[in-house]
């Protein structure tokens, strides 16, 4: 079909607004396909062939797409290869727990870069200590790309508690006991950035982002996300929206009351759910003190591993508590399922490393408790372990570009078809306007 006529008598803001809408087309456009040609751009997207090799020219100067080799063999007229450019652009998720830092970075494709993680006892070095430590690691993999030749676009952090994205500050986070931290602030002052490259967001919610972008549920527009360490955390993605709530407070179903008594849970209350299916509610039901599995020192790895070494050993205790544990979750999510009606349900964090151990209790209780009369959804289990949520803090990076590519600066020379006034002129394009790492897009 014919695209409508470009309008004549467009204002410059008009223009802008299509330019960057057209630019996010086109770029969606070659991510999904992987490999294009300006040509198949032009039938994909119905927009004009010269206007496309405008658009695909800007790309290329952003550092968001690149032109392959000739095509040969075709019909007609060479036509040179579009595709990402994955050597430029970068993006970084960076998750804060309660027992260690976990850092990914993405090329603009989602391809994984690079990935750290230290174990770090966030509850007990507290937010100046751990933000300066966070910070150190992140300036690391900045340094590392401006070496390779990289610009790191966004840098998103996930955190274990209630925040509000839009001040970039972590209200409360019980099981840490940090309340009112400026995050964002602090972060952007320890590597001299600005603060509009940095966002946070509940570490449950960017979990949840990276199961709906890559893994087993991939694609799924309407997505339940349970996972789980010392605290159990939630994200709902909804239309392929993920949900947020008035207040940006969504997802905080490790607190959903399940019970009158109880082992008292971080945040002050009695009853929560997380202190029946957490990890620690897990060990304090199949081990005493003393024991190793309780020691917060031992690497959570070493600690799984040694729960399934005594569960495959045929422990009784250990095989009790994996039942109860696996009741309590499998009830729950049954609870979450019937109130938000997901197509798929994804079980994430320790739940996940001890899928096999849990999954018979689970599928009890979804069976029983699942209203809908087709019976329960699919259940996954993530394949991200402990990563998720820096995974997912990244690809909210890469959604953020996708969306609107002007985000990311021109740092080459605009190349031939790009329009040099399409240049979004609110947004730095020159090197003394950028941030003072050279490695920051």
């Amino acid at each position: 079909m014919k695209p409508p006529p470009e309008r004549q008598d467009a204002s410059p803001a008009d223009q802008a607004t299509v330019r960057r809408l057209n630019l996010a087309l086109v770029l969606r456009a070659v991510l999904a396909a992987g490999t294009t040609s300006r040509s198949a751009l032009a039938e994909t997207t119905g927009l004009r062939k010269n206007t496309v090799s405008s658009l695909v020219g800007e790309l290329v100067s952003r550092g968001l797409l690149r032109e392959g080799p000739v095509l040969r063999g075709a019909i007609g007229r060479p036509t040179r290869v579009i595709e990402a450019d994955r050597g430029t652009v970068c993006f970084v998720g960076l998750e804060i727990n309660l027992g260690y830092l976990a850092a990914v970075v993405l090329d603009i494709a989602g391809r994984p870069v690079t990935r750290r993680r230290i174990g770090w006892d966030a509850a007990t070095l507290g937010p100046v200590t751990t933000l300066a430590r966070a910070a150190d690691l992140v300036a690391a993999l900045l340094d590392a790309a401006a070496e390779e030749g990289r610009l790191i676009s966004r840098l998103h952090v996930a955190l274990p508690g209630l925040v509000d994205t839009g001040r970039g500050v972590l209200a409360h986070a019980p099981n840490l006991h940090w309340v009112d931290i400026d995050v964002v602030g602090v972060l952007a002052g320890h590597l001299g950035l600005d603060t509009r490259h940095i966002g946070i967001d509940n570490d449950a919610n960017l979990a949840a982002l990276a199961e709906w972008a890559v893994g087993p549920a991939a694609g799924t527009d309407d997505l339940l996300f349970v996972t789980g360490e010392t605290g159990i955390g939630g994200g709902v993605i909804a239309g392929g929206q993920l949900l947020r709530g008035a207040s940006g407070y969504f997802g905080e179903i490790g607190h959903m009351a399940v019970t009158d008594v109880g082992t008292r849970c971080g945040c002050g209350r009695l009853g929560c759910w997380e202190t029946e299916i957490g990890l620690q509610a897990l060990v304090r039901a199949m081990v005493g003190p003393g024991d190793p599995l309780v020691d917060p020192a031992v690497p959570l790895d070493t600690r799984l591993e040694e729960i399934r070494r005594r569960a495959e050993s045929g422990q009784p205790a250990v095989l009790a508590a994996l039942d109860t544990v696996g009741r309590h979750l499998g009830r729950g999510s049954a609870a979450l399922v019937n109130i938000f009606n997901p197509s798929v349900v994804v079980f994430g964090g320790y739940i996940a490393a001890l899928a096999d151990l849990l999954a018979p209790a689970v599928a009890l209780e979804l069976a029983a408790r699942v209203v809908q009369p087709e019976g329960p959804c699919a259940v996954r289990w993530s394949v991200h372990g402990f990563e998720a949520a820096a995974l997912g803090g990244a690809h909210a990076g890469i959604e953020l570009v996708k969306a609107d590519p002007t985000l990311v600066p021109v740092h080459l020379p605009v190349q031939p078809g790009a329009r040099e006034d399409s240049i979004s002129p609110e947004l730095p394009n020159s090197t003394e306007e950028l941030p003072t790492r050279k490695a920051i897009a």
